[in-house]
């Protein structure tokens, strides 16, 4: 059987310093104290009868709460994650106010075989960052999506 499949969009923009990325804290319990790792760019898992783009798109709004901006998509190619996920990313150069997000929700059994469910956010935060504290806190395998986004902008 082949591993999950996922797809995202990972929007950037010219700061100061920069180009800087916008990335989402993993929600839920198991990433609530972490930071180093525990970032992610808004992406979610579709089946064999969506694109990856239009699960990159549809993803984007179901995390965040708030439409794609406009603008042209840039491929990024793929990765594979240390659980055997392999995600796909495209690069939009955009603006989004985190203050605007508005997250979408998972149920989880919490704690663990307790019997009871929980809602939990799929992101708990969203903050943008320069690329090189972008690589500090993404998941590891994304952080190739960086070193992709700054050749491409280059």
């Amino acid at each position: 059987m082949a591993g999950k499949q996922s797809a995202g969009i990972l929007l950037h923009r010219d700061g100061a310093g920069g180009v800087e990325v916008l990335l989402g804290h993993m929600g839920g319990p198991f990433w609530a104290k972490k930071d180093a790792g525990a970032w992610s760019l808004p992406k979610g898992e579709y089946d064999p009868d969506e694109t990856p783009e239009a699960a990159a798109r549809r993803e984007f709004t179901e995390e965040l709460g708030v439409p794609v901006p406009d603008g042209e998509l840039v491929e990024l190619g793929t990765v594979k994650q240390s659980g055997g996920k392999t995600v796909t990313a495209w690069a939009l150069r955009g603006d989004l106010d985190p203050a605007a997000v508005v997250p979408g929700t998972f149920e989880l059994e919490w704690p663990p075989r307790s019997g009871r469910t929980q809602e939990f956010p799929e992101v708990d935060r969203v903050e943008w960052f320069p690329l090189d504290v972008a690589r500090e806190k993404i998941v590891k395998a994304q952080a190739a999506f960086l070193d992709r986004l700054a050749d491409a902008v280059s």
